[in-house]
């Protein structure tokens, strides 16, 4: 049998053990993931008033609950957990699924002001990702608040602050996070991009959710639109962006109705849609962030922005920057600095231009933090395809049995499948305690005191 060690559960481990399984009836899996949770970003990064695309743990359920399929929780590859040298020698192969780990910032003045967080922070905040920042102090005392990007994490981020208390509460955000979403004073929200609406990343789909919102206006300027030279006509645009530019028309349509500019402002909150402004400074106040500073870009004739030494200031008490994802390097792995990724020919590592069959990377880590979650299935088939054709290569390597055993032998006591399980009927205890549904351990201890009271 071919034995694998799959490192990470997000959608790009699990596609990728998936597609081995189905592929190879004398293949066995091990799923190991750093966290004692499986599902990635699933889990941890999908807004939790998104249930639609939340139900895909269903989908990665079946793949870890496969007969040769084994999930194992808590098990840190690298510094400070299993090296990836002894991961090799348990395994005939690996496949590193890690994502790309890191924020990229913005790299202006003030960017380390308290009230300026990224954008990854606060999805980790209301995600109850054990690492996150375990306060409020992203929405208290703020009044208004900046979010700087126009993709789908930004209008995720920009959704999370106008939402109300009633309607999270009937998800599985933690409690912590319920009650300073509910306190919030938050009222005014900008989301803010240096380019045109013709070249924003978010998907039709999320846009048009902000102007469903209760209580919540979306404005727009048209003036501000008609920048974008596409705007007038983007019949030309790819499907996805030319409807987020007739979507954003029929807005500043509205916007611009007889009567609309005159009528006072009869919502809570407001979100305003902003475009060629180009970040340039975050401006103290009482020692943490109060504004930001914005120089007006335009287009130029290599379809990017360029400034115009016109600048404007937007208040703001909150600040979160939402402009990507970086991949870090990996321990024994080459790595792409200007890329954030690590080299690979169709998913098999490249050590100097040359393939060493046993080492192998699917989704963002290895072709950067670019598409949707469905963009991770070929893209695993991709890998797995590669690492069965190397299998007769592979399988003349000895290994041990059974490569739990020699993890609980150093000392890692993985959480199983049914330590999961264990932490899904706590969350399911908690919700009902609260008068809620499932809701979500959102530290270490709860989580590993939670699985250690699964059945022998």
């Amino acid at each position: 049998m071919l034995h694998v060690a799959v490192v990470g559960s997000g959608p790009s481990g699990c596609y990728t053990a998936q597609s081995l399984v189905q592929a190879d009836p004398e293949v066995l899996v091990d799923v190991l993931d750093r966290l004692p949770c499986p599902y990635g970003l699933v889990r941890y990064g999908v807004a939790p008033d998104h249930e639609k695309i939340k139900s895909l743990q269903n989908n990665l359920r079946s793949v870890l609950e496969h007969e040769r399929v084994r999930f194992l929780g808590g098990v840190p590859v690298g510094p400070g957990g299993i090296p990836a040298s002894r991961l090799r020698e348990l395994y005939h192969a690996v496949v590193y699924c890690v994502g790309a780990s890191t924020d990229r910032h913005l790299g202006i003045p003030g960017e380390d002001l308290p009230g300026s967080w990224s954008a990854t922070q606060f999805v980790a905040w209301y995600s109850a990702h054990p690492d996150a920042a375990d306060d409020d102090g992203f929405v208290r005392d703020a009044r208004s608040a900046v979010v700087i990007g126009v993709g789908n994490v930004a209008v995720d981020v920009t959704r999370m602050l106008a939402r109300g208390a009633a309607e999270l509460s009937t998800t599985d955000i933690p409690q912590a996070a319920l009650g300073a979403l509910a306190a919030s004073r938050v009222t005014d929200i900008h989301m803010v991009g240096r380019r045109g609406p013709s070249q924003a990343r978010f998907t039709t789909k999320e846009l048009r959710e902000l102007s469903g919102l209760p209580d919540t206006e979306v404005t727009v300027d048209p003036a501000e639109l008609a920048l974008d030279p596409a705007y007038a006509d983007p019949s030309a645009l790819p499907t996805a962006r030319r409807r987020n530019v007739e979507v954003l028309r029929g807005w500043a349509a509205e916007a611009s109705a007889p009567g609309a500019g005159s009528a006072a402002r009869t919502a809570s909150r407001s979100i305003a849609l902003r475009f060629f402004l180009r970040p340039v400074e975050l401006l103290a106040d009482k020692g943490r962030v109060g504004a930001v500073r914005f120089e007006r870009t335009v287009c130029d004739e290599d379809g990017g922005v360029t400034g115009t030494g016109r600048y404007e200031e937007i208040e703001a008490q909150l600040v979160l920057r939402s402009v990507g994802y970086r991949g870090l390097p990996l321990e024994g792995l080459p790595f792409d600095a200007a890329r954030g990724t690590v080299p690979h020919l169709a998913g098999r590592v490249l050590r100097e231009s040359a393939v060493e069959p046993g080492e192998y990377v699917a989704g963002w880590i290895k072709r950067g933090p670019t598409g949707v979650i469905g963009t991770n299935r070929p893209d695993a088939k991709e890998t797995a395809t590669s690492l069965l054709e190397d299998a007769p290569v592979l399988l003349r390597k000895d290994v041990p049995g059974d490569p739990l055993a020699a993890l609980r032998a150093a000392g890692v006591e993985p959480v199983t499948w049914t330590g999961w399980q264990a932490i899904e009927r706590a969350e399911a205890a908690l919700g009902a305690s609260l008068g809620r549904s499932v809701v979500k351990l959102a530290d270490w201890e709860s989580l590993l005191a939670a699985a250690r009271t699964a059945a022998p």
